[in-house]
């Protein structure tokens, strides 16, 4: 398949990198393709420069966000939320027509320190932001409740036996989005239903965080027992 994964921070290369694993055609979209591949610097959380990555990642291009948009079959939304609408729109409201739009991030503002506040909540959500600036795009929201390692790899916690969640409006969009979900290990696949229930999982994420804080690692997620 091929997919656009369109951020460079930690999130995205995580997803980039396992979906290149898992054979699909992956190209990762940024704003400037010249600035991005020049970076010499750790990233603010100390994670080696994004070009030490796509060393190691020889098969995943890097591209423009609109050339990432006409890619993808399958458009990853890795950006972080507050760049999260004007990223997609880069990419081409045209170029995302009719795709699967997988948004995996979190309206997280940090405009207040830390830790973040939520510059969307209660009854409106991210997912439904960018639902509303792509009116032909099939958003699903996803993997947003938990660290980016896990992500990609649920195994390395409980053998992978936890929960993910599924938001959208196209039931077809999710069932895609859940077998790219099932081929990275996922197990618990739970569908809250149309997209307004991603303002739940995006919620969630004031309890994450303060359990980071609490347990003094990100390697952590929620099992939903019945």
């Amino acid at each position: 398949m091929r997919i656009a994964v369109l951020g460079t921070g930690v999130v995205g290369q995580a997803i980039a990198g396992r979906l290149d694993e898992l054979g699909h055609d992956v190209v990762v979209g940024t704003r400037d393709v010249a600035t991005t591949l020049a970076r010499t610097e750790p990233d603010g959380m100390g994670n080696p420069p994004f070009p030490d990555w796509t060393r190691a990642h020889p098969r995943v291009r890097v591209v423009s966000l609109a050339d990432a948009g006409a890619h993808g079959e399958v458009v990853v939304n890795a950006t972080a939320g507050g760049g999260a609408v004007d990223a997609l729109r880069g990419a081409g409201a045209e170029n995302l027509a009719g795709k699967v739009v997988v948004d995996v991030s979190n309206p997280l503002d940090f405009s207040r320190g830390f830790p973040p506040t939520l510059f969307v909540k209660d009854d409106d959500s991210l997912g439904e932001q960018i639902q509303r600036a792509l009116p032909d795009a099939r958003v699903v929201k996803t993997l947003n409740t938990m660290t980016a390692g896990l992500m990609v790899h649920p195994e390395q916690l409980a053998d992978g036996d936890h929960s993910v969640f599924v938001s959208g409006d196209d039931a077809a969009a999710k069932a895609t989005v859940a077998e790219l979900l099932r081929s990275m290990g996922h197990t618990d696949v739970i569908d809250l239903g149309d997209l307004s229930s991603a303002r739940g999982t995006e919620m969630m994420l004031p309890v994450w965080l303060r359990l980071f804080g609490a347990l003094g690692t990100p390697m952590f997620n929620v099992k939903v027992v019945r």
